[in-house]
């Protein structure tokens, strides 16, 4: 039966070109995105864990950076430790050298002190960012190193703890000698007041009455930004053989003013009080003109306490004597121990986090296939589809042609 009013070949036709189209469309959509689920309506389970994946992805790039810094943080630490070996190794030829009686022990001494002084000088500048390692100061640091995403979807982060090693010859302690005014704030290690460029003033106190100062210990002055130091000599002790902490603190305190007084700050001008306790007044507002005369200097005063780090004992090797050179044989041997443990440790602790390095960047690989599995397109099958879409297109195009023409048909019956 043929019918003017409805049209069923027309309507097939229709919705397979529909169809066609439909298709046609989600397939130029994934050559254009190279994904098959592009948005959550293409596949709202594929698409949800793809992102979960990709957050992943995200975090592990963080985790990266995290891992290269502590890397590097470590490696310098590990440096530094093997570069300490080497200097006590040197300090320990000179000591052997020392135990001949035939040999000038004051020059051998003199190179055993510039030896110390390098070891000093190398754990001082071992840190990186901020945070050094080596001088006892840092506890145990913490390098960010995974996330872990259990069954339920729950987080949590992983983290690589890296202990610090005490390698320094003196650790920094308040020992009751500093006091800091002019509206100060003082903590565990460090004494200062910050001055008004205007006119400003303030005192360090140095009173070693309760804590008694020892050969080898040292007060350190940061004016602005320029530093000095004064380190307690033998001849420095009172000579009557009883401690007199006014005597002592005298030479510290006048052998500090001199250096403060070297360094020739504009604007800042120090004077030193003979009373009980010795004390350093500083004031501003001395000069009109100059570098530092238009800004406010900050002073700060820290206490080092000889033979109190890792290597503390460094402190008290002394061969220009023959007990002194005895003495300090087994000393060094000691030392060099500490220093290989610290290094052994720190090479320990790199390699693990190089390998963890590794891993990670195995894993976001790993994270990245397994996402383009799931929603990347097959471009080679995409293509094909796309072919056979385009015939079915015009196909379907000719099918509908056709069926719209079929009524025409009917007219030759009424002629």
């Amino acid at each position: 039966m043929s019918s003017i009013l409805t049209n069923n070949g027309a309507m097939v036709a229709l919705q397979t070109l529909k169809s066609v189209n439909k298709n046609l469309e989600m397939t130029q959509n994934a050559i254009s995105t190279g994904k098959d689920v592009a948005t959550a309506k293409d596949n709202s389970a594929v698409w949800a864990i793809s992102k979960v994946m990709e957050s992943d992805v995200q975090g592990f790039n963080a985790i990266k950076d995290s891992l290269a810094l502590g890397e590097s943080t470590v490696a310098v630490a590990r440096n530094a430790s093997e570069t300490v070996t080497d200097l006590l190794t040197q300090m320990k030829e000179k000591i052997v050298a020392a135990q001949e009686d035939n040999v000038d022990r004051g020059k051998i001494n003199d190179d055993v002190t510039a030896l110390r002084d390098q070891i000093a000088s190398v754990v001082g500048a071992a840190q990186f960012n901020g945070l050094n390692l080596v001088d006892g100061s840092a506890g145990t640091a913490s390098i960010l190193s995974s996330l872990d995403r259990d069954s339920s979807g729950a987080v949590n982060s992983s983290s690589i703890s890296v202990a610090s090693q005490d390698l320094s010859i003196g650790g920094y302690t308040a020992k009751g000698v500093l006091a800091g005014s002019g509206g100060a704030t003082t903590d565990n290690d460090v004494a200062g007041f910050t001055m008004d460029k205007a006119g400003g003033s303030g005192d360090i106190v140095i009173d070693s009455s309760t804590d008694n100062f020892e050969v080898g210990d040292s007060v350190s002055i940061r004016v602005g930004d320029q530093d000095v130091s004064y380190t307690i000599q033998a001849s420095d002790l009172d000579p009557s053989g009883t401690y007199d902490d006014a005597y002592t603190d005298a030479f510290v305190a006048v052998g500090l003013k001199n250096q403060v007084d070297a360094l020739g700050i504009t604007g800042v001008a120090v004077d030193y009080d003979s009373g009980s306790p010795n004390t350093l007044s500083f004031t501003t507002g001395t000069a009109t003109a100059g570098a530092d005369a238009d800004q406010d200097i900050t002073v700060t005063a820290q206490f080092t306490n000889a033979g109190s780090g890792g290597l503390g004992a460094l402190s008290s090797i002394d061969v220009s004597t023959d007990a002194g050179a005895a003495a300090a044989l087994g000393t060094i041997e000691t030392l060099i121990d500490t220093s290989i443990d610290a290094a052994a440790a720190f090479g320990s602790a790199q390699g693990r986090i190089e390998t963890q390095q590794d891993f990670v960047s195995k894993l976001t690989d790993s994270f990245k296939s397994g996402i383009g599995s799931m929603v990347d397109a097959d471009m080679e099958e995409t293509s094909a589809r796309l072919q056979a879409l385009q015939v079915q297109q015009q196909l379907a195009t000719q099918s509908l042609s056709i069926a719209n023409q079929a009524p025409q048909s009917i007219l030759s019956l009424f002629r």
